[in-house]
């Protein structure tokens, strides 16, 4: 019997309840999502499908019997597509077709908005890992989620450095301050989320740390971009300073302490004694996953001239035989030569 091909399309509001079932069974793939809101239940899928306005695409697909539902967001600047959820969550030694054949259907609707690449954010011991290895996602960084686990006695023995909040006019140093920071090939997904504030730090006029933070309904998401070469103890200060603030920001805006949550990537693995000092514990330990969609090709350029082209000589050919003829003409007689090819 022949399988039916694939059916994959956008969601429309006829789809909802299929979404709703579908959602109450899947993996968030963004951290911050993760961090800062409820799991992802029905009604934030729904909600985003409703207002396209916030890049966010839903796409739900059948193989056969199977059901599927895939949802991503593109980031502002356009080349990278983050991978939001995916449902159903698929059981350990199951085939993943139905999620293979949903994945590349992403990555086609990412590029066709221009991204060129597409993104997740998946726990290592989740068996998405692996069916998005099989769908040609590469590890690109190691990642690791703290939390914070609320010592406040703790905390108030720690002096924390100056922090000021985020201007415009900082983002050419906070970018020179990424490259720095940052290795090469994972700039282009390192970045912090454009809806994220934060704090910055100064020393001697230079600056010295970017701090990313987003505040959602059950929590803080912090990351940190730290230079390398700065002490144990100056780090552990401006973590300090950090919780501080979300802890007042927090206590401001809702009357309650939410969770503090720090992203720390495998190349950061030296904040993590600062961290342990405060009282933050790693809890989730993750994948930052990869496929590229696009590259970028050179065409060259071609432009009208307007100046004129020298025309080319036509080669001369050299003379086989030479007959000199005398013209003689009176008196004012002259030699004149003439040269003759046979």
């Amino acid at each position: 019997m022949t399988m039916k091909p694939p059916e994959i399309h956008e969601a429309r509001l006829v789809d909802l309840p299929l979404v709703r079932r579908l959602a109450e069974d899947g993996i968030v793939l963004d951290s911050e999502l993760l961090c800062t809101r409820e799991t992802m239940g029905a009604s934030n899928v729904i909600l985003s499908h409703l207002l396209p306005q916030r890049g966010v695409t839903t796409l739900v697909g059948r193989v056969g019997d199977q059901r599927s539902m895939g949802q991503f967001r593109l980031r502002s600047e356009g080349h990278l597509a983050q991978m939001v959820f995916i449902a159903p969550t698929p059981p350990p030694g199951s085939k993943d077709t139905p999620l293979l054949h949903l994945l590349d259907a992403i990555a086609f609707e990412a590029g066709k908005r221009g991204a060129h690449m597409v993104m997740a954010e998946v726990d290592v011991d989740s068996p998405l890992f692996e069916t998005l290895r099989t769908a040609n996602f590469a590890v690109y960084a190691r990642q690791e989620i703290w939390q914070w686990a609320g010592d406040e006695d703790l905390l108030n023995t720690i002096v924390p450095v100056p922090l000021d909040d985020l201007r415009g006019e900082d983002e050419i140093e906070i970018n020179a301050l990424h490259a720095a920071v940052i290795p090469s090939l994972i700039q282009p997904v390192a970045a912090p989320s454009p809806d994220s504030g934060g704090w910055v730090y100064r020393r001697d006029g230079r600056l010295q740390a970017h701090i990313a933070f987003v505040e959602g309904r059950n929590g803080g998401y912090i990351m940190p971009f730290i230079r390398p070469e700065l002490s144990g103890q100056e780090v552990k200060r401006i973590f300090a300073g950090v919780v501080s603030f979300a802890n007042t920001m927090a206590k401001t805006r809702r009357t309650a302490r939410t969770p503090l949550y720090v992203c720390v990537r495998r190349y950061q693995q030296g904040l993590e004694p600062a961290l342990e000092a405060l009282g933050f514990e790693p809890v989730k330990p993750q994948a930052v996953m990869v496929r590229h969609i696009a590259v970028g090709i050179r065409h060259p350029q071609f432009a009208r001239t307007y100046e004129g082209l020298e025309a080319i000589p036509q080669s001369v050919r050299p003379p086989t035989r030479t007959r000199i003829t005398l013209l003689s003409s009176g008196e004012n007689s002259g030699w004149y030569g003439t040269t003759h090819n046979r």
